[in-house]
């Protein structure tokens, strides 16, 4: 049967702590993978490949973040089929459906792809007697998105396309319940020529959302 580890500095890694979960296929009611379930150890450590990638992520320039947006949105528009049957598989929507939503997740990342001319910061003189005004914008850092069963590609690529742009690495927790996509995501943002340690997965249950809140 099939297992599934977490993505964390650029590879996939297979759990440690022991616990795992089961992924069904809904249509059949069968079981169809185990998913490793992250401790605490596990979030440091994907948090910790995040800290490493966040300099050099963070002082990318704004053209060659949004040249890896764009490569970024090529390859999801390229696996769109890949993405959709993983979704009706492991959530249950039928394959008409799941392509619906994997379109909605690749227009957030075209959203992304535009947000360089919005993050060059502005500069204003004299908006006073001798004083000027500039505006510097600067990345987080690392950021995180914990997201739900209902939507494991739309709602990933909302957070993931955003705060990436902007220039913060990121760690996802998908649901348990359905996280190849996530998975998947992650190989492709590699292939994109996102730095590793910039996207990581954690698959996890409540100890591990608690671990990223904490």
């Amino acid at each position: 049967m099939m297992r599934i580890g977490h993505w964390i500095g650029g590879e996939d890694t297979h759990g440690r702590s022991g616990v795992t979960g089961p992924v069904f296929d809904p249509s059949v009611g069968t079981q169809t993978a185990t998913v490793d379930l992250a401790d605490e150890a596990e979030v440091d450590r994907a948090v910790q490949a995040a800290k490493e990638a966040a300099s050099e992520w963070g002082s990318t320039s704004l053209s060659h973040r949004t040249a890896i947006m764009f490569c970024f949105r090529n390859l999801l528009d390229s696996h769109r089929e890949e993405l959709a049957e993983i979704v009706s598989r492991e959530h249950g929507k039928v394959v008409s459906d799941a392509r619906g939503e994997v379109a909605r997740g690749i227009e957030n990342v075209e959203f992304s792809c535009g947000l360089a001319q919005a993050l060059k910061g502005a500069s204003s003189t004299e908006v006073s007697t001798g004083g000027d005004v500039h505006t510097v914008l600067e990345p987080l850092g690392v950021v995180a998105g914990i997201t739900p069963f209902n939507f494991p590609v739309m709602v990933p690529l909302w957070m993931i396309s955003n705060g990436l742009a902007c220039g913060n690495t990121f760690i996802l927790k998908p649901s348990e319940k359905d996280p190849s996509a996530a998975m998947l995501i992650g190989r492709l943002l590699q292939r994109a020529g996102l730095p590793d340690g910039s996207f990581n997965v954690v698959n996890g249950d409540r100890r591990t959302v608690e671990a990223i809140l904490g």
